[in-house]
């Protein structure tokens, strides 16, 4: 008998993420990945505790600064971090910064909230574009606004 307080199991999750940044600066870089990392979390139900690993891939025209630097400066200390360089594509998007999140969590793969910022929003037409207010939502985007 359940009685109703059945938990499930914790399972590995993906987490995808990207965003992009208007030029090649090292500040721009780290912003832009914080505030993308930053939304990852409030979307979702998990912890930094969570996160078993993260891998982050730029555009070959970003060299300034390693996006897991900013990962560090948000606290994220034990979580083991990589960075790469996404390949070469013609016509692909330029600037732009994507994330892998590996997370430990009992939520359902459907439950996880994938956040394109900015102009990563267009790497995923086929998603729907939900508002960030609804939640929980499987994926969320972001125009950036102009100041």
């Amino acid at each position: 008998m359940s009685g109703g307080n059945e938990q499930r199991p914790t399972m590995v999750r993906g987490v995808r993420g990207a965003t992009t940044v208007a030029s090649n600066e090292a500040e721009a870089i780290l912003e832009a990945t914080a505030e993308l990392l930053t939304s990852i979390l409030a979307a979702n139900t998990f912890t930094l505790e969570d996160i078993a690993s993260a891998l982050f891939t730029v555009t070959p025209d970003l060299t300034a600064a390693f996006p897991a630097m900013a990962a560090r400066r948000l606290g994220w200390q034990w979580v083991p971090l990589l960075n790469f360089t996404e390949i070469d594509v013609v016509g692909g998007l330029a600037r732009c910064i994507r994330v892998l999140l590996h997370v430990n969590t009992p939520c359902s793969q459907r439950e996880m909230a994938h956040i394109y910022l900015h102009g990563a929003r267009s790497l995923r037409p086929d998603l729907p574009q939900i508002d960030s207010s609804h939640s929980p939502a499987p994926y969320v985007t972001k125009e950036r606004t102009q100041s």
